[in-house]
């Protein structure tokens, strides 16, 4: 989205329309929709751009909820996007600390802001680029002790604020078609200007989940969270919005709530044990906190092989921080044997997960071709430190 697009859009007639749009569909057939929507008199450049925030609004709904449909997005500042429910935590630690003004250098489109202004703490926005800072203050338009600053992030005069909050641009500049940059030197703003604010002021850093962990501060609490077993992000907390003697923690969100497991330190690993009942698959942010240790011994379960993050026991105990699955059979890694058994069970429906292996799960499964009503998982992994096939059944997501 460019300048002259954003300024149709926040026209009367551009947010009357927008929000005159059926909700956007998989199916929407967008060439009509522009047809009728040209021909009500409206210009190529507002059409454009209505049908573009109709199709982002449907996309948000995921992050946002039906604060979706009331929100403007681009398509970067959406992809790197706090979800709201997490945004919310992350306001909470500021809020439980007793601070009150708040700094939200590189806000992008304004999601961990709100979240800062719906705790009635007072929050000013900062983010570099023109079109995205004029969404921020659209989206944040509701509340009154929230400001945007269209400024560079790292030149703002921090005094008289209480705490700072960092979401370092991690994507090529642009509204869309961006790439995500590998190199933290690149950030913006930068890793070292946000460990810099961290040495002398309460700070949040929100950064990819899968960032080097040598760049991890000592003194930094690290927390890894999971929404629905998907890990999003990583969350580095320093002065007092971290918590006592916690340094890494995974933070899973799901149908169950939130749960949270913490630690002092990355956990040794438990021993190595013989394949039990059951296989337990540690949620992606327990992995990334390196708790897979301390969540063994929470399952009195023991790991399936050096190095791999699957553990096994004969007990299958509820817990939101694993999958559980009951091992039916255990095969050698021979794939004229797994079809042929796949056929004899009439396994149709096949997920397949591999770990210590260089399998590409998409391509054994066509080799595999399964067929039949039957479900099952399929577990290509290493056992005593052989290539070995595990079919089983999920007990518990």
């Amino acid at each position: 989205m460019d300048t002259s697009e954003l300024v149709e859009l926040l026209s009367a007639e551009g947010l009357r329309l927008l929000d005159s749009l059926p909700r956007y569909e998989s199916t929407t057939d967008v060439l009509r929709s522009v047809s009728e929507l040209r021909k009500a008199g409206h210009s190529p450049t507002l059409v454009a751009a209505v049908l573009s925030q109709s199709k982002l609004r449907a996309r948000a709904s995921a992050k946002f909820g039906p604060f979706a449909d009331r929100m403007l997005f681009t398509e970067a500042g959406l992809e790197q996007a706090t979800r709201l429910r997490v945004a919310a935590i992350h306001a909470g630690r500021f809020q439980s600390a007793g601070l009150e003004r708040i700094a939200d250098l590189g806000c992008g489109i304004g999601a961990d802001a709100m979240a800062f202004a719906a705790l009635e703490l007072s929050v000013t926005a900062v983010e570099l680029d023109e079109v995205t800072a004029a969404i921020a203050a659209y989206n944040l338009a509701p509340w009154p002790d929230a400001t945007v600053v269209n400024s560079d992030a790292e030149t703002v005069d921090l005094a008289g604020f209480d705490g700072v909050y960092l979401d370092p641009a991690r994507r090529t500049s642009g509204h869309q078609n961006t790439s995500r940059l590998t190199n933290p030197a690149d950030f913006s703003p930068s890793l070292d200007f946000a460990f810099g604010l961290g040495a002398r002021l309460p700070t949040g850093i929100k950064l990819g989940p899968g960032i080097d962990r040598d760049l991890i501060p000592a003194d930094a609490e690290a927390q890894w969270i999971s929404v629905d077993h998907d890990v999003v992000e990583l969350g580095l907390w320093f002065g007092a919005v971290a918590r006592p003697g916690i340094r890494r923690s995974a933070l899973v969100i799901g149908d169950h709530g939130s749960a949270e497991l913490v630690a002092g330190a990355d956990s040794d690993d438990v021993e190595v044990g013989e394949l039990g009942d059951y296989l337990y698959e540690p949620d992606g942010a327990v992995i990334r906190a390196r708790l897979i240790g301390a969540l063994a011994r929470q399952l009195d379960a023991s790991m399936l092989s050096d190095g791999i993050a699957y553990l096994t026991s004969d007990s299958a105990i509820d817990t939101p921080f694993a999958s559980c699955f009951r091992v039916v059979e255990t095969f050698p890694y021979d794939e004229k044997l797994l079809k042929r058994e796949l056929a004899i069970r009439e396994i149709g429906r096949l997920e397949i997960k591999k770990r210590g292996v260089d399998v590409d799960p998409a391509t054994l499964r066509k080799r595999l071709a399964p067929k039949g009503d039957a479900a099952a998982t399929l577990f290509v992994t290493r056992v005593g430190g052989r290539h070995t096939a595990l079919l089983a059944q999920r007990v518990r997501h």
